[in-house]
């Protein structure tokens, strides 16, 4: 017998398992990021915890790019930025989401609990992520959306990376220090 395991001549192919890079404000949300990492490590291969701030020990912004696209963005297909009180004012998260639009990965915002929501109903996101929720590019779901189940967040990892890379806005110039 030769070919395919089936008479029919189908071929059966293994399930891709997406990598997807999770930027967070290592200070306040690391127990979202440990839940998710957690709750999804079976379907995706989440990158691991990293804090730029202890892991990259630069004051050039180049360098740290250079550094965030070779080590965290490169083989990744998406970030996930989890945003709660502060993060909207961390520098890191901010060059993470510019590498992310830079190699045109798919992204998705997550309101997290913590984030505090004004009297108008709105939430305070990093400016660059707040740009491409506005055009269309990013995603923008809440905590609860998202981890309620694997394929829950599968179709808004798969939704954020089918979306036209002529949606990015990625004009603003880099943070340079944390708020």
């Amino acid at each position: 017998m030769s070919g395919s395991l089936f008479g029919s001549g189908l071929r059966v192919q293994a399930a891709v398992k997406r990598k997807v890079f999770v930027s967070y404000h290592h200070g306040g949300d690391q127990a979202y990021y440990n839940t998710f990492s957690n709750a999804f490590h079976d379907t995706y291969d989440v990158i691991t915890d990293n804090s730029l701030e202890r892991e990259i020990d630069s004051d050039n912004v180049e360098y740290v790019m250079r550094r965030v696209r070779e080590n965290y963005i490169t083989g990744s297909s998406c970030t996930i930025v989890l945003v709660g009180k502060d993060t909207h004012a961390r520098k890191y998260v901010d060059w993470e989401i510019k590498a992310t639009l830079d190699a045109s990965h798919g992204l998705i915002g997550v309101r997290l609990p913590t984030a505090p929501v004004s009297a108008q109903n709105t939430v305070t996101v990093p400016g660059r992520l707040h740009d491409n929720i506005q055009s269309g590019y990013a995603l923008w779901v809440s905590w609860a959306d998202i981890t309620g189940s694997a394929q829950a967040c599968q179709r808004y990892i798969e939704a954020a990376n089918a979306k036209d890379k002529w949606l990015i806005v990625n004009t603003r110039a880099r943070r340079l220090r944390n708020g």
